[in-house]
């Protein structure tokens, strides 16, 4: 089976990347031959520092090891070192719809909170449809947020093999049972973020043991004190979704646990649980990026990985599309 994901070397990352990403990125590794990646290109279709890039490609790297990813297991790697991505997407573009772009849920939130919109903010899906197309990817561990990307890539995958003759695997996803959308603290019907979200309701995963406990002890809860999931009580639901994580208990069995106590003893050991959890990620992730050499050594071989894997389908891509090949 093959495994394929990727994440934006944006923002600084926090729980809900945890929780909805990186902890599903360390247990499908163990299910076949997986690809992970840092997807640098996609960075630039809104305003950007270089400098901040390049800092955060790296410190993204190190959060993925840290996290439980197996650079000798799987590959790990960044997008620009593997031109394929880039050549996949102007390829696929001939088989991707204006319209199915124009309704990109993400696309649309994301251009009406900026004057200038960029192109690339446009089409960056077909990139991503072909991050995922170009490893012939059977499963993407992904968060709920990306299930309509994944759609445009299978829809893409379809439209092409139809065209030209079958070349690519139809993947499919792997969403997080528990957690698969981790709420703001404070907005807890907002996703949490650290671009859209607020400072307070956000937990960063390299944020110091006092702050996390303090942003948990200030969350949002619901009217009532009964600590239940429910639709109406999405600041109880998120601290319980939160808590099962972190503990690896059903929702139920935390709900079960809090029969009778009130919201400050869930915010309280919420809070402990995630300090506990985060602990040991934050060390290693220190470790790791004070040895930049070896972090640069790490990606040259994912990369190299990368690039044999993915050369074999962009040269199929060539040939079924009618270009004349030299080789």
């Amino acid at each position: 089976m093959k495994i394929f994901s990727g994440i934006q070397p944006t923002g600084d990352k926090h729980l809900g990347n945890y929780i909805g990403g990186f902890r599903q990125y360390a247990r499908t590794q163990e299910l076949g031959d997986a690809f992970f990646c840092i997807v640098d290109l996609h960075s630039i279709t809104v305003d950007y520092d270089p400098r901040d890039l390049h800092d955060r490609t790296l410190d993204l790297f190190a959060m993925l090891i840290a996290t439980g990813l197996d650079p000798q297991r799987s590959t790990v790697f960044a997008q620009s070192h593997v031109t394929a991505h880039a050549e996949a997407s102007w390829l696929l573009s001939a088989v991707t719809s204006y319209g199915q772009l124009g309704r990109m849920t993400q696309f649309k939130d994301k251009a009406d909170q900026r004057e200038f919109v960029s192109a690339g903010l446009y089409t960056y899906p077909v990139l991503m449809a072909g991050d995922i197309l170009l490893y012939q990817t059977d499963r993407v561990p992904i968060g709920d947020d990306q299930r309509q990307h994944l759609e445009l890539a299978r829809d893409v995958a379809q439209r092409f093999n139809a065209r030209f003759g079958k070349t690519f695997v139809v993947p499919e996803g792997i969403y997080p049972e528990i957690g698969a959308r981790i709420m703001d603290l404070q907005e807890p019907t907002k996703k949490m973020s650290t671009t859209g979200g607020t400072e307070q309701g956000t937990v960063k995963l390299l944020e110091e043991p006092d702050a996390i406990r303090k942003k948990f002890r200030s969350a949002v809860t619901d009217s009532g004190r009964e600590i239940r999931r429910a639709a109406d009580k999405p600041g109880v639901t998120n601290l319980v979704d939160i808590l099962s994580v972190a503990t690896d208990r059903s929702p139920g069995d935390v709900e079960q646990a809090y029969d009778g106590q009130g919201y400050g003893d869930l915010k309280r050991d919420v809070g402990d649980a995630v300090v506990e959890l985060l602990a040991p990620v934050r060390e290693r992730y220190l470790e790791l990026r004070s040895n930049e050499p070896e972090l640069l050594r790490l990606l040259a071989t994912g990369a190299e990985k990368a690039r044999a894997a993915s050369t074999p389908t962009l040269e199929a891509m060539y040939e079924r599309m009618g270009f004349v090949t030299l080789s």
